[in-house]
């Protein structure tokens, strides 16, 4: 099996994110076929809320394309927020929703292995569904923890080894690629059952929550459009969408399609 496309920093900076594309049309599918689960980052800020200061200094690590900023600009307020990306492709779309929601923020492109932050310069800090793109996650925690104040709080998130997994035997059935169900876990560096250990190594973890999402694919070029956004499986098959969706039609039961994930929230303080 070839490594994780995760933890290749040739894709993770080169393909997966230099455009902010990928992203938004996978996070499109997934929203779409969502029919159990909370919203991820109403509840990063909702947990937010509940324990830091009004104006307080905030950091999103791993942004994305902004949506967790968004909410976070919107819930907290705080009196500084810094979004943080190692894809300039992505910080731009975070820039701009915000400018678009006449939100305060500004943006910083860097690693979260190396923070070009002062220490203690944060009340709080948030990494949602980024720190499974590090080898070595505990090094980022430990960033994130020099930068937030003694006291201040982190919300860290990831998910399940096994999340999407029914996708893997789709996946396989249908012959799209033959080694799908062997494929390493995309959230095998941080995941739901290591987070508590590695978020302690430098900060006292006080709470983790676990929910199960629920996706319901109702027809084959829906499911189609999500595993064209994924990097996990070798999907040779030319043709796109329109191919991929006619052999899931001949070579799989009728839809729909379901699978799952867990969703694991940290909430860590830095002592």
């Amino acid at each position: 099996m070839s490594a994780n496309p995760f933890l290749d920093p040739t894709l993770v900076h080169g393909d997966l994110y230099r455009r902010d594309g990928r992203l938004a049309d996978r996070t499109h599918a997934l929203h779409r076929a969502k029919i159990s689960g909370s919203d991820v980052a109403g509840t990063i800020a909702d947990l937010l809320a509940a324990r830091v200061p009004a104006g307080a200094a905030v950091l999103d690590i791993g942004c994305g394309r902004g949506t967790t900023t968004l909410r976070l600009a919107d819930r907290i307020r705080p009196r500084r927020l810094v979004a943080v990306d190692a894809s300039a492709a992505l910080l731009r779309t975070t820039r701009d929703r915000l400018g678009d929601a006449g939100a305060l923020g500004s943006v910083v492109c860097a690693d979260f292995h190396h923070l070009p932050l002062p220490g203690s310069v944060a009340d709080a800090a948030v990494a949602a569904f980024c720190l499974y793109h590090s080898p070595t996650p505990g090094l980022a925690v430990a960033e994130i923890a020099r930068c937030l104040r003694p006291g201040g709080t982190a919300v860290l998130v990831t998910k399940s080894l096994d999340s999407y997994a029914e996708l893997d035997h789709l996946v396989h059935a249908a012959g799209l690629d033959p080694h799908a169900t062997r494929r390493s876990s995309l959230y095998e560096s941080f995941h739901s059952g290591n987070l508590h250990t590695i978020a302690a190594t430098n900060l006292t973890v006080v709470d983790v929550q676990h929910e199960e999402h629920v996706f319901y694919f109702a027809d084959a070029t829906h499911l189609a459009r999500y595993l064209t956004t994924t990097p996990k499986y070798r999907i040779t098959l030319t043709g796109g969408i329109p191919a991929i969706a006619a052999t899931l039609r001949q070579r799989l039961p009728a839809p729909p399609y379901t699978t799952q994930s867990t969703v694991s929230y940290a909430t860590a303080v830095r002592p």
